[in-house]
């Protein structure tokens, strides 16, 4: 309680402190949070909140980090709005029961973040303690948390007065060393905001902090994969033949790969074993389910309904995957992909980056929307991310480049473009890439096979794209050659390398050798 206390936190009622997975679910039933599937898991719905808020996450503009956060991609909020919020939020608190769960982001000791998370909920605590590291008794006992985050979903902000967008709110302070979250009860929030604080102290101790996957080989080599949702990240890296280290956030440090967290959050929208097998049995007693719509009687889930939305999601500790890697540490990755789901069929399904391309499509960060996705959209949609995870970067995209670009030249990491998008057309007349064939194509590059193949290089993206590989047809390996009529691409191809273009052009500090190595726009 004097720990407690020293955040302003007085006179909560019962506090449940890193309580045991069991107890938490047992928590989590009595006081009707959610309700066990047929596997064991625990299913939750979030309300109103399915997702993430960006439009409600905040940083605190205090004089220490003023001039080195990206405003242009974070909104401030003043001090005095921040400790009004934050002091009627602790009031909320008084006479509640508190869940408290002690633990580390960052499976590195070097670099790890002692972090504190109190709750409202025993289920968001539950999913606290399956996604981040839970110490050992030894180090619970030294455990003095580095930030602490305090979610209360049933706090509400009063947006006119709190000088936010809505009841909602996502606050980081870093001088106070405090996450506050309110409003929303998606438990995405508290994962999230926990990266956006890592990939503000990374980068000073000289870490790549990334929005990605990492997994190793029997060979002990490690790989990382880059991409945003729907690009297959989890499900690519989740490979029965390799071992995972994590499917969401790493740093890339002088001693190599190490997981940020110690758990998946991976979507279930039409999940089934037979596609996802790893993922698939994983959800079972222990993981949080969230939004997935269950059989009353049988209680089993149905993954393919989006009624509620088709972010769904599964939160399990990484040792639930067979032949995880525990700790999460690995070497340096001699091998990168960035994958991109690209609805308008032009990029290649695999292609060879140079170093300054690499930096170019990372700053980037590309994939596209779909048409009938969201509200408005008619046809496919170029959508960039910076780092292929801009919501979650403190700090301007060139700290980030210019770190994987030292690295890649540093450990001679092999990059890839990957394109587990469309094929034979842009989305409505073409096909979805065979995730067979994306997965022999990663194969083939994992294993070093690409290395010693003739390739050509694309006129309008610069790209080189291999003539051959393994188990693949070589027709499809260029764009286009799957498409019947070769105008049309070309002009779909340079529409794109438009958008590049275009979205390149917001960004000042890009050195002139990573600018010439993006698309041309034109085929000539």
């Amino acid at each position: 309680m004097e720990k407690l206390a020293s955040i302003g936190l007085y006179n909560t009622k019962n506090v449940y402190k890193n309580l045991s997975v069991p107890r938490l679910v047992e928590e989590a039933l009595r006081r009707g949070e959610g309700f066990l599937t047929e596997s064991g898991a625990l299913n939750v719905f979030t309300g109103k909140y399915t997702g993430r808020s960006p439009h409600d996450k905040f940083i605190v503009d205090e004089p220490s980090i003023h001039d080195k956060i990206w405003w242009g991609n974070n909104k401030p909020i003043q001090r005095e709005n921040f400790e009004n919020i934050l002091k009627r939020l602790l009031a909320y608190l008084q006479n509640r029961d508190i869940f408290v769960f002690d633990g580390f982001a960052g499976a590195d000791p070097k670099y790890r973040l002692p972090i504190r998370v109190i709750n409202e909920y025993a289920y968001q605590n539950l999913f606290c303690r399956q996604l981040f590291i839970v110490p050992s008794e030894e180090e619970l006992k030294n455990h003095e948390p580095g930030f602490t985050v305090i979610c209360a979903p049933g706090f509400k902000a009063d947006p006119e007065t709190d000088k936010v967008n809505s009841e909602a709110f996502i606050i980081i302070s870093f001088e106070r060393k405090l996450i506050i979250i309110g409003g929303t009860q998606y438990a995405g929030e508290m994962k999230k905001s926990v990266f956006s604080v890592l990939n503000y102290l990374m980068p000073e101790a000289g870490v790549l902090s990334m929005h990605c996957s990492a997994n190793v080989g029997e060979d002990g080599s490690t790989a990382l994969f880059f991409g945003l949702s729907g690009t297959g990240k989890t499900t690519l890296s989740a490979d029965p033949h390799r071992f995972l280290i994590g499917d969401d956030e790493h740093g890339w440090s002088d001693d190599g790969i190490f997981n940020f967290e110690g758990g998946c959050y991976a979507k279930c929208i039409n999940l089934t074993r037979e596609k996802e097998p790893q993922i698939y049995d994983a959800i079972k007693f222990g993981t949080v389910l969230e939004n997935v719509i269950v059989d009353e009687d049988t209680r089993i889930p149905d993954y393919s309904s989006d009624k509620v939305t088709e972010n769904t999601r599964a939160a399990y500790p990484v040792e639930y995957i067979p032949g995880a890697v525990i700790p999460g540490v690995g070497g340096h990755p001699k091998t990168v992909v960035f994958l991109t789901a690209d609805a308008f069929g032009v990029l290649p399904p695999i292609a060879k980056l140079s170093r300054e391309q690499a930096m170019y499509y990372f700053i980037s960060g590309y994939t596209s929307k779909l048409a009938g996705t969201e509200r408005g959209i008619t046809e496919p949609q170029a959508t960039f991310s910076s780092c292929f995870g801009a919501p979650f970067l403190p700090l301007s995209p060139m700290v980030y480049a210019k770190l994987l670009g030292e690295k890649i030249e540093k450990h001679d990491a092999n990059v890839f473009l990957v394109n587990t998008g469309w094929t034979g057309g842009p989305y409505g007349v073409g096909k979805r890439m065979d995730l067979g064939y994306t997965r022999a194509m990663i194969r083939a590059a994992l294993e070093g096979i690409l290395d010693s193949v003739e390739y050509e290089k694309d006129p309008i993206f610069g790209l080189m794209i291999p003539k051959s590989c393994p188990d693949v047809p070589s027709d499809i390996l260029n764009p286009k050659n799957t498409w019947s009529d070769k105008e049309a691409y070309d002009k779909a191809a340079i529409n794109l390398a438009e958008s590049f273009a275009k979205n390149i052009a917001k960004f000042s500090g890009i050195a002139p050798e990573v600018l010439a190595a993006g698309p041309r726009g034109t085929s000539k």
